[in-house]
């Protein structure tokens, strides 16, 4: 399949302080939680700089006027809640004329070149390609065409995520990546040597 036909979308929160990583900012206040969320964006970045397909970046609440990352085009999510801004996000990718969509959120400091790289390898074979994330929801999500349902019905931010939307791809083909961590809370914090520089803020 040519490269074009390929999209990553990444959704990201404009980097303002007190409006990222908030259940974070309850331990180490939200300076620090701000720097630990450019931390994760310049990983994002770095991950997924050298994939060789069409990446899109979502931001939360409005396109900055200093857009940094080249070859990435800025957009804005559209809708409420994360299930219809994600629906909505696919919908308009698969409108572009792309045969393949991957999309990922930028809280994952275990995310790997590889990763995407299987993804998108994986639905050259299956309809639908998933990446579990430990807290119960997923880090990534992948198909080849839209699939409503699995943005709708789901109680988003829980640990029943995941279950519900395998549910929902029970008749389905669909491929499992490896189970990833991803970086929500002052106890998330603690896993990663990288971050360990903010354990002591404001606890």
């Amino acid at each position: 399949m040519e490269e074009k036909k390929r999209l990553l979308i990444i959704f990201v929160r404009n980097p303002e302080k007190g409006k990222v990583k908030k259940r974070l900012a309850k331990d180490i206040g939200e300076e620090a939680a701000l720097r630990v969320y450019l931390q994760l964006l310049e990983h994002t970045h770095a991950v997924t700089n050298g994939i060789g397909v069409s990446k899109e970046i979502f931001y939360s609440e409005h396109i900055p006027q200093d857009h940094l990352w080249n070859g990435y085009e800025p957009r804005l999510q559209k809708g409420e809640a994360l299930g219809e801004r994600m629906e909505r996000a696919f919908q308009q990718g698969f409108q572009e004329g792309f045969h393949q969509i991957v999309l990922i959120g930028s809280d994952l400091p275990e995310l790997r070149p590889e990763d995407l790289q299987q993804a998108f390898m994986a639905l050259d074979t299956f309809d639908n390609v998933i990446g579990p994330a430990e807290d119960g929801g997923y880090y990534l999500i992948g198909m080849k065409s839209l699939n409503s349902k699995l943005f709708r019905n789901k109680t988003w931010g829980t640990n029943k995520v995941l279950e519900e939307t395998l549910k929902d791809l029970k008749y389905e083909s669909n491929y499992l990546l490896d189970k990833r961590r991803d970086l929500d809370t002052y106890e998330d914090l603690e896993t990663f040597p990288q971050f360990q520089q903010y354990l002591k803020m404001n606890r």
